[in-house]
């Protein structure tokens, strides 16, 4: 009995040593969790408020896209699970279709009111993107309730409600930016930054979100994004003051001064409609490919495995795309937008000789890199180029015309994708990319030529030489 007493009380102590070191360990792992955690916040936030960001909110305006972009990928990949690989893939093709056409029509007939409501509210745009968090985080809550019934019908309005929303923030983050703006930096690289860290987060959380969405399931997945965007909301009330801007001096009518889409000027309509032809290539090739990869029209890989590589292009794509143009910073935005759209096409055309894996991986590479380099250059130009007063106005309608070009995009990739041919449908996309390219460039050759005619007409008219030396005064005030 002795024996087996001191046999129990070393079994206690062998045991109670070891909670011991285990607690110890798990101490000591959340206290290397915690400090590691620590540390990136600070390298975050040393990165985020660097140049006078810090001071003049740039940086805090920089965190909030980047957390706001973590939801939408909860979301994306919560609907992904629903909408794109839970149905067989000729009704999935279909749900999509519907998807699209469902989004198009009410965003063509919201989204330009959204631009306009947004310039009435300058006084309060903190609340106003507050409130855009604050609604998609509500119907993040209505599309978890209607994922275990399968109500499509709820939840395609509530994903129109999210994209809308969405879509009303980006439109007055880039309204506010020429206000948060510090000295030594451009608009192009202040837009590339925050385009980057947006990146960085939705990059880290789209797997985040699959994980999620295969443990918890849709539903759960989606209740985690409306919670991320509640506090993102709260978060975004602690934008600086000085992103509210003072009203507008009435006119003599007793109305607030207000200029036309048509009146934007030449400079911004060619880059819009630049970025216009990007996104229908985008839209295009995002469903395209999607549909020949799950049909294994693309040889090489399983399909899931070929969808995760292309994924991962297009992620490195976007994120390149943001890295050059905080690199170019003081280079022409205009001819940024121009040569983004010459890439797209030439790459679609080597795609379309050389259809395989590793070319369907280039051209989502150059999609994406087409796409945020082409989107931050017209950001730039059109926060340069319009005046405070309408400026969220001209975003609304730039971002309703992309949207809608997008979505007119994956209808094309949608039907093309039926003839089981990628070559066929990148004939279609290069012959549409190419008309465009030519189109802009001749509008912008003539447009040119034009000038300096004007130009050269002034100088006739006034008697001035064709060269002035600059370093001497006019003896002729009257030239």
């Amino acid at each position: 009995m002795a024996d087996e007493s001191g046999r129990a009380r070393r079994v206690g102590e062998w045991l109670a040593d070891a909670g011991r070191t285990t607690v110890r360990a798990s101490r000591t792992t959340a206290k290397a969790t915690a400090n590691g955690t620590r540390k990136v916040g600070q390298a975050t936030r040393k990165l985020t408020h660097a140049q006078g960001a810090d001071r003049t909110g740039l940086g805090r305006l920089i965190e909030l896209s980047a957390i706001q972009s973590s939801g939408d990928a909860l979301v994306t990949g919560a609907l992904a699970t629903t909408i794109f690989f839970g149905l067989p893939v000729g009704q999935a093709r279909g749900s999509v279709a519907l998807y699209l056409a469902i989004t198009m029509i009410p965003f063509a007939l919201v989204a330009p009111f959204v631009g306009p409501i947004l310039d009435k509210f300058r006084s309060g745009r903190r609340y106003v993107m507050a409130g855009t968090l604050f609604g998609r985080g509500l119907l993040c809550l209505a599309m978890a309730a209607a994922v275990g019934p399968n109500d499509l019908v709820t939840l395609f309005a509530a994903a129109l409600g999210v994209l809308v929303l969405s879509k009303a923030y980006n439109v007055s983050r880039a309204a506010i930016m020429p206000s948060v703006l510090p000295a030594d930096i451009t608009l192009v690289s202040a837009n590339a930054r925050v385009a980057l860290f947006t990146l960085v987060a939705a990059g880290i959380s789209v797997p985040v979100a699959a994980g999620l969405a295969t443990w918890l399931g849709a539903a759960w997945t989606l209740r985690v994004a409306m919670v991320v965007f509640i506090l993102v909301g709260v978060y975004a009330l602690r934008l600086p003051k000085h992103v509210d801007s003072p009203e507008l001096e009435e006119t003599e009518e007793g109305s607030p001064r207000f200029r036309t889409m048509l009146n934007v000027g030449p400079t911004v309509a060619e880059a819009m409609w630049a970025n216009v032809a990007i996104r229908l290539f985008s839209g295009f090739l995002l469903f395209f490919l999607l549909f020949l990869v799950q049909e294994k029209h693309v040889p090489g890989l399983e399909p899931l495995q070929t969808i995760a590589v292309l994924a991962v292009a297009a992620g490195l794509g976007g994120f390149l795309g943001a890295a050059v143009a905080n690199w170019a910073r003081n280079h022409s935005p205009q001819l940024i937008v121009l040569l983004t759209l010459a890439l797209s096409l030439v790459t679609t055309i080597v795609t379309a000789i050389f259809f395989n894996l590793w070319a369907a991986i280039a051209i989502a590479f150059v999609a994406a890199f087409a796409q945020e380099l082409g989107k931050l250059a017209l950001d730039a130009i059109v926060q340069r180029e319009i005046g405070e007063e309408v400026r969220s106005s001209t975003f609304g309608v730039v971002e309703a015309l992309l949207q809608m070009s997008w979505v007119v995009g994956g209808l094309i990739g949608l039907a093309l994708s039926l003839a089981g041919s990628g070559v066929a449908g990148l004939i279609t996309m290069s012959v549409t990319l190419a008309v465009s390219c030519v189109w802009l460039i001749v509008r912008r050759r003539t447009r040119i030529k034009a000038q300096n005619s004007r130009v050269r007409a002034e100088r006739d008219t006034a008697n001035l030489p064709d060269t002035l030396d600059t370093t001497k005064p006019l003896t002729n005030p009257q030239t």
